[in-house]
């Protein structure tokens, strides 16, 4: 028997809210690098893979997970779980090397939206493969192949905004965008499955599988974390480029004679 599904409003919101954020807080990272003297380093392309793909990808796709309602309990594999994360932060990290390592030509573009886009895909299956329910899995394989289309351009399109845009409102809304378009690849992704109810699904494995609010707790405080890091290193990466501002501004000279 079909299972009938809702969403949180709550949760669906907040989740795209999380999208810009992570989005946003990517761009503005990857932007730092564009500037910096000594370029793209291997702990600035981390953080924004952690800010990009733990953060805007990840973690909305777990908490638009957790808004998914159904008539059944559910748990999450924790091993699944965390090898989705970082399956995420991988497959981005690798598309914002290539990205901001050297000019960006439109092979390469394509390249790296195609890897990080499958990569976004791959989190997003292993990710409700994780769910563990009193049910089966079932998928729609033209709703599933429309959820990978979207991942791949929006990650291509994600990787063109990293390396070309200026501006922090500019970035706010590319970030707006960028949320639109994981949050579009998700919210397919989930309508593609369709839930059948098993009788023979054994109580133990749901009880020792994480429990949702466990869940949102771990993705709360792993934000968190992420975005005191990401904090950290932004206002560092701005100390750093007004002490570069201010030692190259060469030294006004002075009107008058001395005497």
């Amino acid at each position: 028997m079909e299972m009938d599904a809702s969403y949180n409003g709550f949760l669906v919101g907040l989740s795209f809210l999380i999208a810009v954020f992570g989005s946003f807080t990517a761009l503005q990272l990857t932007n730092g690098m564009k500037y910096s003297r000594s370029g793209p380093s291997t702990a600035w392309i981390i953080a924004a893979a952690l800010s990009l793909g733990g953060g805007g990808i990840w973690t909305m796709h777990f908490i638009g997970m957790l808004a998914y309602q159904i008539p059944s309990d559910i748990g999450f594999d924790p091993l699944l779980t965390f090898l989705s994360l970082v399956v995420a932060v991988i497959a981005v990290g690798v598309g914002i090397t290539i990205a901001v390592s050297g000019k960006l030509s439109m092979v390469r573009l394509m390249g790296a939206g195609v890897f990080t886009g499958a990569g976004v895909a791959s989190m997003h299956y292993l990710g409700m493969k994780a769910m563990v329910m009193h049910g089966s899995m079932h998928y729609d394989s033209l709703l599933v192949g429309i959820s990978v289309a979207i991942a791949i351009v929006a990650a291509t399109i994600a990787l063109w905004l990293a390396v070309n845009l200026k501006g922090t409102l500019t970035m706010l809304g590319a970030s707006v965008i960028m949320a639109i378009a994981v949050c579009g690849m998700h919210y397919t992704g989930m309508a593609a499955m369709i839930m059948h109810h098993d009788h023979l699904m054994e109580p133990a494995i749901i009880e020792g599988s994480v429990s949702p609010m466990t869940m949102a707790l771990f993705i709360f405080c792993a934000t968190m974390l992420l975005l005191v890091m990401c904090l950290i290193m932004s206002l560092s990466q701005l100390s750093m480029r007004m002490e570069e501002e201010f030692v190259e501004e060469p030294l006004a000279p002075r009107s008058g004679h001395q005497g």
